[in-house]
């Protein structure tokens, strides 16, 4: 990025940029200060930039007001005081250096953590100094972002009556519908085995045996928006084979919600800790509580024959259902909405969030240079492993050990892990020598992996 000159925040007209944008501006404060004199936060991954039409907006958030852009030029203002990286946009080699002392790093990653194994490492995720990710323990969690609310939950389930009439039509029990098949989690080696002592029908390019029943329903577009059309015909059956694309604490999408919503119960594997999120104690299957798959098969014929032991699991649909109390509390905390245009989407949340902390590091600064050294300088912020450190992938069924060589999940997945390690080490190397050629990246890599092999 070039430097500040030619980029001129200061120079937008009164009202040009800020007042014509029809986009969140926060809840208002009393901070009185120019454009002149704000913070700036530069959204790096400026195709996530919450504003709309311009590329720079004044935001006034709960603690004071702050200056935000997508242009990079801001890069080496002074005044730039957080960068906002994209966890999916995010790579090593590509990171602005050198890194500047006065600016902080904020990290916003909602997606899979197979999108970016970098952060899974510590010295990947020490990069940022705020995250906003799945994780409950990260700075702003989005943990339930795809639970729209606890009515979600409770809406109703198609009766028992259809469900069996439905079996009777020669449908599964269970119902797996997934396109997206090279995945960490190896999900489709779990279900290929499953397969072999229970019926499944599979309508996704993954293990497909099934047609959908019209061209509309085999429409991708139409699967991904909740049309109603679509909903109506999957919600007929009892269970949906609920599996992550990739295992990690608390990474929760609408792969488990969505079946919940419809009130056919979801045979789970993902979130270890998903028990901790659940409507009650009785309300999903997880796949790790059996032994094999064959268990499991077996578990969930004795479900599909005894009609009264199943409906057990949609008892968090009646009134008073939901038990949780950890679950409610937690929606009703949170700040921002999931398709609920009175509420501030996540994007601005977490702007106000990095704003209302970079205005205090900026005054802790200047009390600290008023007080020449009597009141100490505000320590650095370092996000934690624990921010997203999701584990290295394991073979949906069986082990590592027997996979044959060259299978082609090992080659791709443990490869790309312990390789984001590396990155990550790399990165962090280059920071701390003060590099500023991006091009060097790959020496450093060369170099980590030379150390690597002499230790071995």
């Amino acid at each position: 990025p070039c430097g500040a000159e030619g980029w001129a925040p200061d120079a937008v007209p009164p009202g040009a940029a800020f007042v014509a944008a029809a986009s969140y501006r926060g809840p208002g404060n009393n901070d009185t200060r120019s454009n002149k004199a704000l913070p700036i936060l530069l959204w790096w991954s400026g195709s996530l930039f919450p504003h709309f039409p311009g590329d720079t907006e004044r935001i006034d958030c709960p603690r004071g007001s702050c200056l935000v852009t997508r242009s990079r030029r801001a890069a080496r203002h002074r005044r730039t005081k957080a960068l906002i990286f994209y966890g999916t946009d995010f790579r090593a080699y590509e990171a602005p250096l050198p890194r500047l002392p006065h600016q902080t790093w904020a990290l916003f990653h909602e997606e899979s953590p197979m999108n970016n194994y970098v952060l899974s490492h510590p010295p990947g995720i020490q990069l940022f100094n705020y995250t906003a990710t799945f994780r409950r323990e990260s700075d702003y969690p989005l943990t339930l972002q795809w639970l729209p609310g606890a009515a979600y939950l409770r809406g109703p389930a198609v009766p028992l009556a259809q469900k069996d009439a439905w079996r009777r039509r020669g449908y599964a029990p269970v119902l797996y519908m997934q396109s997206h098949c090279d995945v960490p989690s190896d999900r489709d080696r779990y279900v290929r085995e499953l397969m072999k002592y229970i019926q499944v029908d599979s309508y996704g390019k993954c293990l497909h045996n099934r047609e959908l029943p019209s061209e509309r329903l085999r429409d991708t577009s139409t699967a991904t928006t909740e049309d109603s059309e679509f909903m109506t015909f999957i919600a007929r059956y009892k269970f949906h084979l609920a599996l992550e694309n990739a295992i990690c604490d608390d990474y929760m999408t609408e792969k488990l919600w969505r079946p919940m919503h419809l009130g056919a119960v979801p045979v789970y594997r993902g979130s270890p800790a998903v028990r901790d999120w659940m409507p009650n104690n009785l309300s999903i299957i997880l796949i790790d509580d059996f032994d094999s798959p064959q268990d499991l098969a077996k578990y969930l014929d004795f479900l599909d024959k005894n009609g009264e032991e199943y409906l057990k699991y949609l008892d968090y649909k009646n009134i008073d259902g939901i038990k949780n109390q950890f679950l409610l509390e937690s929606l009703e905390r949170r700040e921002w909405g999931v398709n609920d245009m009175t509420l501030p989407n996540y994007l601005n949340g977490f702007e106000c969030f990095i704003c209302d902390r970079e205005n205090i590091r900026v005054k802790e600064e200047q009390e600290h240079k008023k007080s020449r050294g009597k009141i100490p300088a505000p320590r650095p912020r370092i996000a934690q492993f624990k921010h997203m450190g999701c584990p290295m992938p394991t073979p949906g069924f069986g082990s590592v050990e027997g996979l044959t060589e060259g299978d082609s999940w090992k080659e791709m997945w443990l490869q790309d892990y312990w390789q984001s390690l590396d990155q990550g080490e790399a990165l962090t190397a280059m920071i701390h020598r003060n590099e500023s050629h991006q091009g060097r990246f790959w020496d450093y890599m060369h170099e980590i992996f030379l150390k690597r092999t002499r230790q071995h």
